[in-house]
């Protein structure tokens, strides 16, 4: 059966019968594609009909081919199916033993740059609903409130990027329910977050250090300093290997020799930027130096 007898009209109430068929599918993957770098194999055909046909709906579009039309055209609403189609699931302290190497290892290094007045620079490169940024910033800041103060007052900044909106926003309230944050340490909890009224929030102090801009990691990248550890993980995973190796090669290049590149448990450091990075635990590259 093929996708345009398997989607009718019945399955998207008020437009036309032959609302979605595999060219269909086939255009709204090569613009994916061609926008972020991500890659729709044919076993997300659903997924695609799932997520972009509330848009149709919105756009006053009879057919999946006349929104595909609109968004060959339309930039914001190109960016809008973008959104649609990136998958953001995440949690705190995921992959932990990233944290632990970065509060063993990484932290004493940033730590010491800082005491002798030098610049720090993180990015959480995906950063998704921002959970990945907070436990980077928490880890940071430690268990000692005072002590964490006083670095927040230093030369130090983490960038948190990702290239859909809606999950910038949520990121940057920094508001979770209580669920969501069981795997805070207890006492970094203790001293960054807040409880009220069944939702946790970061203290404002630790927010201040963080800027979130909506970035594609495939175009032009507006930073001028180099990083002292970069988080990207579990964002390749959706990208071909040509397209992972250039952007692990721009991480790589971004790098301030002696720094950190986490990547996702399924991913791997290939291709060019081998000669820049050298792995030194699981999913944990370190910048050589020059």
């Amino acid at each position: 059966m093929t996708l345009a007898a398997a989607f009718t009209a019945e399955r998207l109430p008020g437009v036309s019968p032959g609302v979605y068929s595999d060219a269909d599918f086939r255009a709204i993957a090569e613009l994916i594609y061609a926008e972020s770098g991500n890659v729709l194999p044919d076993g997300k055909a659903m997924l695609v009909y799932s997520r972009i046909a509330p848009l149709v709906r919105r756009a006053g579009r009879q057919t999946f081919a006349d929104y595909i039309a609109l968004i060959r055209q339309d930039a914001a609403e190109r960016k809008c199916a973008v959104d649609a189609l990136t998958t953001n699931h995440t949690f705190f302290f995921r992959e932990a033993h990233h944290f632990a190497h970065f509060a063993q290892v990484t932290r004493p290094q940033l730590l010491n740059r800082l005491d002798a007045g030098e610049a720090v620079r993180l990015w959480s490169a995906g950063c998704s609903s921002g959970e990945e940024t907070w436990s980077l910033v928490l880890t940071l800041l430690g268990e000692d409130r005072h002590a964490g103060r006083g670095l927040l007052k230093r030369d130090v900044r983490v960038l948190a990027s990702d290239i859909a909106d809606q999950v910038l926003r949520r990121a940057e309230a920094a508001t979770y329910s209580e669920a969501e944050v069981k795997d805070v340490p207890p006492g970094l909890r203790k001293a960054w977050l807040t409880s009220l009224g069944g939702q946790v929030s970061v203290s404002e102090e630790a927010r201040a250090i963080v800027r979130f801009r909506q970035l594609n990691l495939l175009g032009e990248w507006p930073m001028a300093r180099a990083f002292d550890a970069i988080f990207c993980r579990n964002v390749m995973i959706y990208f071909d290997p040509p397209t992972k190796e250039k952007l692990v090669l721009r991480f790589a290049q971004r790098l301030r020799p002696g720094g950190f590149l986490y990547i996702g448990h399924s991913e791997r450091v290939t291709g060019p930027a081998t000669d820049l990075l050298e792995q030194t635990g699981p999913t944990i590259y370190h910048r050589r130096d020059a």
